[in-house]
């Protein structure tokens, strides 16, 4: 498993939040195999796209980062888009 100091803490509030656990976006990019400006726009949109959950459940465990799954996916991009909209 890959060890990162901010992967010992609690389950990340937002998907910026879960993708600022990695040291940097490219490293999120290659762990969960799509390019850099595709996952510098999940940041920015809070947004991760369906095809890429299984990816990033993976990563996270691989990471030590509990609680990531379909489940809190759908539930923070739903939760991150309505606020997004909301302003």
């Amino acid at each position: 498993m890959i060890e990162h100091p901010a992967s010992i803490s609690a389950l990340p509030t937002s998907i910026s939040g879960l993708i600022d656990r990695w040291p940097a976006i490219t490293d999120f990019a290659d762990e969960v195999g799509c390019g850099y400006e595709a996952a510098r726009q999940m940041r920015r949109r809070q947004s991760i796209a369906p095809q890429h959950w299984a990816q990033v459940v993976a990563a996270s465990r691989r990471r030590g980062i509990a609680g990531v799954s379909y489940e809190w996916l759908a539930g923070a991009t739903a939760t991150d888009t309505a606020q997004g909209e909301a302003a």
